[in-house]
């Protein structure tokens, strides 16, 4: 399946993209997370620490055990804070 992958803050910043379209197997956001983190060094460094991280799927925020079926963009943030 083809996703849109956004990334946004640090992740951004880590990655070196705001954004990227990727081929996936993937079955859950954790499989295309781990598909990630194969990928190159600076996707390993961004999902070093999974607590730091949230996900949405089609703009819904989600879990990583959640699956990827019909789902079209994922974007990774970390948790926000109220202000």
């Amino acid at each position: 399946m083809t996703l849109t992958i956004l990334y946004f803050a640090w992740l951004r910043e880590r990655i070196g993209e705001p954004r990227e379209t990727v081929q996936t197997g993937a079955g859950t956001v954790a499989e295309l997370v781990e598909e990630l983190r194969a990928k190159d060094d600076r996707y390993a460094l961004a999902f070093s620490d999974l607590a730091a991280v949230r996900v949405a799927l089609d703009q819904e925020l989600s879990d990583f055990n959640a699956p990827l079926a019909g789902v079209r963009e994922v974007a990774f943030f970390p948790p926000m804070t109220g202000g």
